[in-house]
């Protein structure tokens, strides 16, 4: 059996902040991930983050992640790559296995799950056709592997997501066909969805996906018009000739393991479905287990580190590590930083939904 004191599970943005902020208060900690390279998201994320100073305004996701590598190599924390944490039992053990077929116990006094989120998909008749994706499987492609996944794309869902990754793979060097939106307006912020309406790519809010065609794989889409109560209107079909669709339709937060291990659920749809409770200080139910990132509520990269940063230092401090007054100090300052990014008509919302979840009665 492994033994430490924090076991952090999953190293994208918000486990390597929690990492980092557990480290430099002392405790001794492992961060471990099922991929073969650290960094989650950070790594895809070629474009520039957008926001004040403090939030890395200016800063491309994947030089944030590379400078969040490079405090984690000087704060000796210990990293297991390729490995996958598949449940957690009596509160503190993981189970976790190595390389795909060495299986280790790891005993730790607390455990922080960043185990992000997975996208949602959108049926419709040939979606499991090879050329229909995940736009997140697109941007790991292009961003990471160098792969362009096809030449003409349709791109469902306008969000965030959705005209970041339009935008990618215009740069890539495909042509973008559409994006489509079945909601009355657009999703994504003004500064991402802009930079696709420049390259003369088409919106179709109030449309969807009616079918997709192909014989070996995508060839062709039909999109059709909806109504204002979301069904298609018959006649106002139009084909287009594509071999990629990429659906950026939302996240669910991965919360598999944390509720196997009996963390209490609570329902949020604005946050992405059911997230288990956690207070203020990130704390779930079982009090050994801390949450940080998407599994709490998807939100944007900026939110993620921000919580990652006050679940490190809360399990840092519950272990004695962290004086009272400094962790409160470093705290607040976290939580300040986490309310700018809160602001504004979208982030109030969420900033509402996450007071709601931490003011819950626990049942």
């Amino acid at each position: 059996m492994h033994k430490c004191e924090v076991l952090v599970i999953g190293a994208g943005p918000a486990g390597l902040s929690a990492a980092l902020e557990a480290a430099r208060g002392g405790a001794k900690v492992l961060l471990v991930d099922e991929n073969s390279k650290p960094g989650g998201q950070l790594f895809k994320q070629i474009h520039k983050f957008f926001g004040s100073h403090e939030h890395r305004a200016g800063v491309r996701g994947i030089d944030i992640g590379t400078q969040l590598l490079k405090e984690a190599e000087e704060l000796h924390i210990e990293v297991w790559l390729d490995a996958e944490a598949v449940g957690i039992f009596n509160q503190t053990e993981v189970w976790i296995i190595r390389d795909k077929q060495t299986s280790v116990t790891v005993k730790a006094d607390r455990v922080i799950i960043a185990s992000g989120a997975i996208e949602n998909s959108v049926n419709f008749p040939g979606w499991t056709l090879p050329g229909v994706m995940g736009a997140g499987a697109a941007q790991t492609m292009i961003n990471l592997h160098r792969v362009l996944p096809g030449t003409k794309v349709l791109m469902i869902g306008s969000g965030n997501v959705g005209v970041i990754v339009s935008y990618q793979l215009l740069q890539a060097g495909a042509d973008v066909i559409g994006v489509v939106e079945a909601a009355p307006q657009l999703g994504g912020y003004g500064v991402h969805t802009a930079k696709v309406r420049r390259a003369k790519v088409p919106f179709y809010t109030r449309h969807t996906v009616k079918k997709a065609w192909g014989k070996d794989r995508v060839e062709g889409a039909t999109i059709v018009q909806l109504d204002d109560k979301w069904r298609p209107i018959s006649g106002t079909e139009f084909d287009v000739d594509v071999d990629t669709i990429c659906i950026a339709a939302g996240l669910t937060p991965l919360v598999e393991l944390a509720f196997a291990a009996g963390c209490e659920p609570i329902y949020t749809p604005l946050l992405g479905g059911m997230v288990p409770w956690h207070d203020e200080s990130m704390k779930t139910s079982i009090p050994s287990i801390y949450l940080a990132g998407d599994i709490s509520g998807v939100e944007e990269a900026s939110t993620a580190m921000e919580e990652g940063r006050m679940a490190g230092l809360s399990a840092a401090h519950s272990l004695g590590y962290i004086s009272d007054s400094d962790y409160h100090t470093h705290f607040e300052e976290a939580q300040r930083r986490l309310d700018v990014l809160r602001a504004g008509m979208f982030g109030q919302k969420r900033r509402d939904a996450k007071a709601a979840i931490i003011g819950h009665q626990r049942g």
